[in-house]
């Protein structure tokens, strides 16, 4: 069977004509589909029971359902683990902020990079996920908490740009006024840094946050933490960033996580500061996760404020990321892995 939602308003519209169906047909479909998310052909109402019957036999839509839920008690934080339809899981996690609603999407079922401070990777990667699928994350979070959810970051479980044809297709979608209506400037999308998917955003045109998982200042603490360094080295995907800022006018972000004693001292700060000099940017700073397979200790608040006060004293804008949903282990990969191990 084929997936229906992943389908773009040309496809569709040429699949419900090889089903003998008028034109406006399509558009009903992709709303019910895009703009309402509905998780079953026998919702769309408006359309005759013969139709849906036909549907039913040739398309299936896939969706992410609730296998569990967590509420953060400190600030409403919320985190999804869904099931997939081929019984994998992945998780999402909502955050409220003053200008509305973010969700962090996965984009892969699990994730081949092996970042070393990540719970995403401990067991490879399954599979890529459907741009249906992503789109389905927010449409299940949206149905569930009665809210519009107005920004996305594909920051969750996976790599984005090993995924990429659908992940563009996803951004597509979720774009489209017949659909959720997201603005593109309005979707961040993190990468750990395939050099040649960079380059190859770049020339999409699409106006989204482009955000690097750097974490490092150098070769030789990043290729320690993220065996991607190995390929492309910590030079190559800054001037990478650099130039898609460049083109495209779209100031861009570099996540660095903080842990103690492997890339939180001056030096490290200064270091960082000094290969960033000149780029429009803007650093992120993140207190490291705890994770169990490995022994990574999160920097001291003392360490943290230090090493942003160096970043700003040279120039480089930099915030410490607040943590949201403390209580309920909101990082993505954790539930995940519990569901594994159980």
């Amino acid at each position: 069977m084929t997936d229906i939602k992943s389908l773009n308003e040309a496809q569709l519209s040429e699949a419900l004509k090889s089903l003998g169906e008028p034109a406006f047909r399509s558009k009903q479909i992709y709303q019910w589909l895009h703009q309402k998310g509905v998780s079953s052909f026998d919702e769309m109402t408006n359309l005759s029971k013969e139709l849906r019957e036909k549907l039913k036999e040739e398309y299936f839509i896939p969706c992410c359902n609730i296998e569990e839920k967590y509420v953060s008690k400190l600030d409403g934080t919320v985190k999804y683990l869904f099931k997939l339809f081929d019984g994998e899981y992945i998780e999402s996690v909502v955050m409220k902020y003053k200008y509305g609603y973010t969700i962090c999407i996965s984009s892969q079922v699990g994730c081949k990079m092996g970042c070393r401070f990540c719970a995403s990777t401990l067991n490879g990667c399954k599979r890529n996920l459907l741009s249906a699928e992503m789109e389905s994350q927010v449409h299940s979070a949206q149905n569930d908490l009665g809210i519009r959810i107005s920004h996305i970051v594909l920051m969750g479980i996976g790599e984005p740009l090993d995924n990429y044809e659908n992940v563009i297709n996803f951004l597509k979608t979720v774009n489209n006024e017949n659909g959720l209506n997201i603005s593109l400037r309005d979707i961040t999308l993190s990468t750990c840094g395939i050099v040649p998917k960079i380059y190859e955003l770049m020339k999409e045109e699409l106006p989204i946050t482009l955000t690097l998982s750097l974490h490092a200042p150098n070769d030789k603490i990043r290729s320690e933490m993220m065996p991607i360094n190995n390929k492309w080295s910590v030079d190559e995907v800054i001037k990478a960033l650099d130039e898609y800022e460049k083109h495209t006018s779209r100031r861009v972000s570099f996540e660095y996580t903080l842990i103690n004693g492997v890339n939180d001292s001056e030096e490290n700060a200064r270091e960082l500061a000094k290969k960033l000099k000149g780029i429009n940017c803007h650093v992120n700073l993140i207190p490291v996760n705890n994770v169990k397979e490995n022994d990574y200790i999160v920097s001291n608040e003392y360490n943290i404020k230090k090493f942003q006060y160096i970043l700003k004293s040279l120039k480089i804008n930099a915030t410490i990321r607040r943590t949201l949903g403390k209580d309920i282990n909101a990082s993505c990969g954790q539930l995940r892995r519990k569901k594994q191990e159980s």
